[in-house]
């Protein structure tokens, strides 16, 4: 529509952008699989650093046997936790078992996994620790001093000196943190290459090879409670499953897989199947793989005094070579255990992050939860609170990897309970919603997939989990005391966050975001880097089918897609034409966010105040150099209308000397129309 010419003198000015502001958030960032991956086997993967000699205190020799049979099983939980992913883009375990099992068991899992993530990164990074003063000692004996370091004391300053790194990494963002574990991963993986190799070499000389027994050998650590209970004392399948139940310890990390979801690129699916892989293969190689290495080189009576808190150091220490070449191999052991280990304190941080993020989102948590960091745009508080607590934990352990571990186990089974339960009852509670991946072996019956595989893993689990709540003591008491007191947090801060829960509920869940105000429109594209640009205008948060449509198709990860709000002045008049009124900014940004989320691809958000909202349109349009302007159709204008409007201001912009080539197009639901100018 063009401006009246008596009108239109007075109207220039006011049909000027007024201010541009970039917004800022942490969660526009997407991850490649191999990032993913690496994310969450700094954690899953370390476990092989300290599992091993954890389960050999508890039943003896036979331990490589579960720490595989455990392995395995994770193969069937990682595909568990795929269809999870394919129902819930921003999953985790409290929007998945709030979904399957209501709200009073998602706050009871999400406190179990909590207690998961608390434990993780000390346990990592006291195995660490110990690792590092192993190799001090061995040095100091190879140059014949007589002298031995304190490793409880080393442990825990490390682990401080750790878990300080790694808060301040994710109080700066997630993007940070998954290069330094790529980079990780990747050293570790070639550590992993020339131990098997020099382990197999060792093996093929001595020749004759004795296989661990498969009968664990219970101790009063093992039995627990059950000590004096004579039918699980019987060495048979009871004993199989308590000798899996601490085993499965080294199951911790997979939850990370779905907090780091949402992250992953486009193909979102694709690319977490991908992801899934790496983290089986990996980990089957490495936690299992070296861990019966382990039991197949080292005389088990030094692996449960000497070598249970560095399993992997005691392999290189025993293979067949020249003592510099094993101290170098014991080294580089120790390089990559400390930088692996240490990275599982970023994943804990990551998860529990995750986790909490969800909560506080359902209205639980009050808003000081998700309150967000200016600069960097990370819940910085939630990430405080972590890392202190993870702090209280090194501090009480002493330094001992041991009783870190008795307690480890709680809070990884009955996660697992209380989500692959949820996941196999959303299996007949929504029936008809599509998923993009299902766990295997499924009879269909009408419209049910009933899930056989899922069934067997949660039985699975939930025997493992009763087992394990009569046999470990010390984690049942500990798990069971902090699920109980987070549970009372989450429903006392649900109490005093009742009207505000409510107003959430009603308003839907509003993203926290950062607003960068910058001079002008030069500065606020200046960080564009694709040849190719679109140019996605969006004022009504419930009509966004024009940036879904966008983001579906798009596969060149050269293209930037600029998602505008042309925030109008309110109340603004000028003869007789008034403007628009302004709407929840961060309402239609997060309904924005979340469809980039659900495809992968980064948008790049971005808000003017402008008092005509297709002369803005042409402005950042110009200015960006935009080969295609994609817009929903408008409630108030028909399609014919918003194009001729857009036609009108692109024209008054244009430099009759160098025209700018621009496609518009205007879709809804099942039509389009376009104009090339």
């Amino acid at each position: 529509m063009a401006i009246p010419d008596s009108a239109q003198k007075n109207t220039s000015n006011a049909f000027k952008v007024k201010g541009v502001t970039v917004l800022a958030t942490a969660m526009l960032t997407f991850i490649p699989f191999w990032k993913a991956a690496a994310i969450v086997l700094c954690d899953f993967g370390s476990s092989a650093f300290y599992a091993g000699g954890i389960a050999m205190r508890a039943f003896g020799p036979a331990f490589p046997w579960y720490i595989l049979g455990v392995m395995l099983f994770a193969g069937l939980l990682l595909m568990m936790y795929i269809e999870s992913c394919a129902l819930f883009t921003r999953g985790g375990i409290f929007p998945v078992v709030n979904a399957g099992l209501g709200e009073n068991a998602a706050k009871a899992a999400t406190a179990a996994i909590l207690f998961d993530f608390v434990l993780t990164g000390p346990i990592s990074s006291i195995t660490a620790g110990h690792y590092m003063i192993g190799l001090a000692n061995s040095l100091l004996e190879t140059f014949g001093v007589n002298a031995e370091l304190p490793p409880n004391l080393f442990s825990i300053l490390f682990a401080l000196a750790v878990t300080c790194y790694f808060w301040y990494q994710n109080i700066k963002g997630i993007e940070d943190s998954s290069d330094k574990s790529a980079k990780i991963i990747k050293f570790s993986l070639i550590v992993c290459v020339i131990l098997f190799i020099f382990a197999i070499i060792t093996l093929v000389q001595r020749g004759n090879i004795t296989l661990p027994p498969f009968k664990p050998n219970l101790n009063k650590d093992a039995l627990g409670f059950a000590e004096n209970i004579t039918f699980f004392q019987k060495i048979g399948y009871i004993g199989v499953l308590i000798a899996l139940g601490h085993s499965v310890l080294a199951l911790s990390g997979l939850e990370t897989l779905v907090q780091v979801y949402r992250e992953i690129e486009y193909p979102k699916i694709q690319n977490l199947k991908k992801a899934a892989l790496v983290i089986f293969i990996f980990a089957f190689v490495f936690t299992g793989g070296l861990t019966f290495l382990s039991s197949l080189i080292i005389p088990s009576d030094l692996i449960a005094s000497k070598y249970s808190d560095n399993l992997l150091a005691g392999l290189t220490m025993h293979l067949n070579a020249p003592h510099l070449i094993k101290l170098a191999l014991q080294a580089a052991v120790v390089v990559a255990g400390v930088l692996m280990l240490s990275g599982a304190v970023n994943t804990s941080i990551i998860g529990a992050n995750g986790t909490l993020s969800r909560v506080a989102e359902s209205g639980i948590l009050t808003d000081w939860f998700r309150k967000i960091h200016k600069k960097h745009g990370t819940t910085y508080h939630i990430i405080n609170m972590i890392c202190m607590t993870q702090i209280i934990v090194i501090l009480l352990s002493r330094g001992e990897v041991f009783l870190i571990g008795q307690a480890y186990a709680f809070g990884v089974l009955w996660s697992f309970v209380f989500e692959t339960t949820s996941i196999v009852i959303l299996r007949f509670k929504k029936p008809n919603q599509k998923r993009k991946f299902m766990m295997p072996f499924n009879i269909k019956f009408k419209h049910y997939y009933i899930p056989v595989g899922g069934l067997f893993v949660v039985i699975m689990v939930i025997v493992l989990a009763a087992v394990n709540l009569i046999t470990k003591k010390v984690a049942t008491i500990s798990g069971v005391s902090f699920t109980v007191l987070v549970f009372l947090g989450f429903h006392i801060s649900q109490i005093i966050n009742a009207k505000k829960a409510n107003d959430m509920f009603e308003e839907g869940h509003r993203e926290k975001i950062n607003k960068i105000s910058v001079e002008n429109l030069d500065t606020a594209l200046q960080g564009l880097e694709g040849q190719k640009r679109i140019l996605v205008p969006v004022r009504n948060p419930d009509n966004l089918y024009h940036l879904d449509a966008v983001l579906k198709d798009l596969s060149d990860e050269e293209t930037n897609v600029i998602v505008l709000y042309a925030k109008p002045i309110d109340n603004w008049r000028v003869g007789k034409i008034s403007g628009l009124k302004s709407i929840d900014e961060e309402e239609l940004f997060t309904k924005v966010i979340l469809v980039a989320e659900k495809y992968g691809h980064p948008v790049y958000p971005l808000l003017i105040n402008s008092n005509e909202p297709f002369y803005a349109i042409s402005q950042v349009a110009v200015a960006a150099k935009v080969q295609e302007i994609v817009m929903g159709v408008s409630g108030s204008y028909g399609a014919n209308d918003q194009l001729e409007r857009l036609v009108m201001a692109w024209g008054a912009l244009q430099n009759t000397n160098e025209p700018l080539p621009m496609t518009a197009r205007i879709i809804w639901e099942g039509r389009e129309v376009s104009y090339k100018f």
